[in-house]
C-alpha cells in the first residue's frame, strides 16, 4: 500500500495525530508514521480469515531509530461483518517487540531503548447513511467504498520510526531482531461480542509475531 503523502497530511501530522485514549501510542514529529493508501495496493488473493501479513520490513534511520513499514491482509468472519454492519466498532491494535539487542547489551542505552510508542491503534466503523467504511488512528480517519479496501488499511504504516534517538546508532542490521503483530482488539468489543471472541476461535483474529526484514 503506498503513502498517504499529500502535503494537507503531513502538514497537519503532528496537530492532527493525538494518542488515542488507554492506547499506549503517540505520534511526534519525530516519529514520521504514515498511514497506507489503499489505492495504491497491489490485489492480493483471497485468504482465508485471519490476519496475514504481507509487508514486514524495517529500515535503521540515520537518527539510529528503527522505521517499520507493514501491511497485512485481513479477513473478517461473517459474524464480524455483520457486527460492523450493525454498529459496532472493530478495533486492531499493530504492535512491535525489539528481541535483539537486548538491555542487557545495551545498558548505557537503556533509556534509548525503552519507549512507550510500541503500539498503533486502528479503529474500523460502518456507516449506514453514506454505505462508507471508516478507518481511523487517533483523530486522523479515512473512508472506504468497501471492506476488503478498508481493512487493507488496517494495519498499513510506513515509516513508523520507533525507539528513541540513538538507540541504534553503529548497529549492524544483523545485529537487530524485531518482530510485529496485528491482532483485533476483543477487549474493546461490547460485552456480548467480548463472550463470543472467548468461545469462538473464528474471532481470534491476531496475526502472531512476525520477523522484521532489517536493512541499514
Amino acid at each position: 500500500m503506498a503513502s498517504i503523502t499529500h502535503s494537507s497530511a503531513k502538514n497537519s501530522h503532528n496537530r492532527a495525530f493525538r494518542q488515542p485514549e488507554n492506547t499506549g501510542f503517540r505520534f511526534s514529529g519525530c516519529l514520521k508514521a504514515v498511514l497506507l493508501s489503499a489505492a495504491f495496493l497491489t490485489a492480493t488473493p483471497a485468504a482465508a480469515e485471519g490476519i496475514t501479513p504481507v509487508r514486514t520490513k524495517a529500515k535503521i534511520q540515520s537518527n539510529g531509530k528503527l522505521g517499520i513499514s507493514t501491511r497485512f491482509q485481513t479477513q473478517l468472519p461473517e459474524q464480524l461483518q455483520d457486527a460492523l454492519k450493525q454498529g459496532v466498532s472493530l478495533d486492531f491494535a499493530l504492535a512491535y517487540r525489539l528481541e535483539r539487542p537486548t538491555l542487557a547489551s545495551y545498558r548505557l542505552k537503556i533509556e534509548q531503548l525503552l519507549s512507550t510508542d510500541n503500539s498503533v491503534n486502528y479503529r474500523l466503523t460502518f456507516h449506514p447513511l453514506t454505505n462508507r467504511y471508516r478507518v481511523s488512528v487517533g483523530t486522523f480517519s479515512t473512508e472506504y467504498g468497501s471492506l476488503n479496501t478498508a481493512l487493507k488499511a488496517v494495519g498499513a504504516i510506513a515509516n513508523w520510526q520507533v525507539l528513541n534517538e540513538g538507540a541504534l546508532t553503529d548497529t549492524p542490521p544483523e545485529n537487530v531482531k524485531a518482530q510485529i503483530r496485528l491482532n483485533l482488539a476483543a477487549g474493546r468489543l461490547p460485552k456480548p461480542f467480548q463472550i463470543n471472541a472467548l468461545n469462538s476461535k473464528n474471532w481470534d483474529l491476531d496475526s502472531g509475531w512476525h520477523d522484521l526484514e532489517i536493512k541499514p
